[in-house]
């Protein structure tokens, strides 16, 4: 069985990370490069940076920031918010990025997700989705856009499976209803996109106890999963959080 990934999140405003609470209230939390050298030293699988003002600005990502992060790590890390076309995406991953995240884009324009995959390889390509529950759609969750301040009517599931055809390489499922509130992730649309793809699906949004990500592995079969604020505040660690899952009978890469 493949070793579960543990990827810290760092959501970046104005050059600095800061966490919220469904995408409101958001503090600041720290600098990025310091808090992804601390996080990359202290086991994490893989790093994820988004900066969340970028498409809601309607303005390019800060690329200096993944240059600098990229000269001070040596484990894969993601970048989204900001990316608008291939070119967008050439810059991140020439900056140093492994994997470049769409989300409102992929929603306007679905074919770049193919041309991207084609361009620089599947497993570069990332569909980050932020669904929402809504009685509206067949699977019960609705895909909203540019840091949930649209909503598009679209199935989340349905979304999940027509970017897997078009080449996305991974999905990152981020519950809007349980973004940051660390009462857990959302068990029912991870799972529901993770049986209904073919391809790795990341648990995203509500961790806040390291038994939280057993439930994802075992009860949504995610193949991954996202943590945040529970670490940002300094009130668990990586290392808490992958002893918790070994002794679950989870295997995650151990670095001590």
């Amino acid at each position: 069985m493949l070793t579960k990934r543990i990827i810290p999140c760092l959501d970046v405003r104005n050059g600095r990370v800061t966490k919220g609470v469904r995408f409101k209230d958001n503090i600041d939390v720290g600098d990025p490069v310091e808090m992804a050298v601390a996080y990359s030293g202290g086991g994490a699988d893989e790093l994820c940076f988004y900066d969340i003002t970028a498409s809601a600005e309607r303005r390019s990502i800060d690329i200096g920031m993944v240059e600098a992060v990229a000269a001070a790590i040596s484990i894969p890390f993601a970048v989204g918010g900001g990316v608008s076309s291939l070119a967008d995406m050439e810059r991140v991953i020439l900056a140093g990025a492994e994997k470049v995240s769409m989300n409102s884009l992929a929603v306007r324009n679905p074919a770049i997700i193919g041309e991207g995959a084609e361009t620089f390889g599947r497993q570069c390509i990332v569909l980050g989705m932020d669904p929402v529950k809504s009685p509206a759609t067949a699977s019960g969750y609705e895909i909203t856009t540019r840091g949930f301040r649209e909503r598009t009517g679209i199935d989340a599931v349905e979304w999940a499976k027509r970017a897997a055809d078009l080449g996305a390489g991974e999905i990152v499922v981020n519950s809007v209803d349980a973004d940051g509130t660390r009462g857990g992730f959302q068990l029912e649309i991870t799972r529901l996109v993770a049986d209904a793809v073919d391809v790795p699906v990341v648990a995203s949004g509500g961790a806040g106890r390291p038994g939280h990500f057993t439930e994802a592995f075992r009860d949504a079969h995610a193949d991954a999963a996202i943590v945040a604020g529970m670490i940002h505040s300094g009130e668990y660690t990586i290392a808490d959080i992958k002893r918790e899952l070994k002794s679950a009978g989870v295997p995650v890469r151990m670095t001590w």
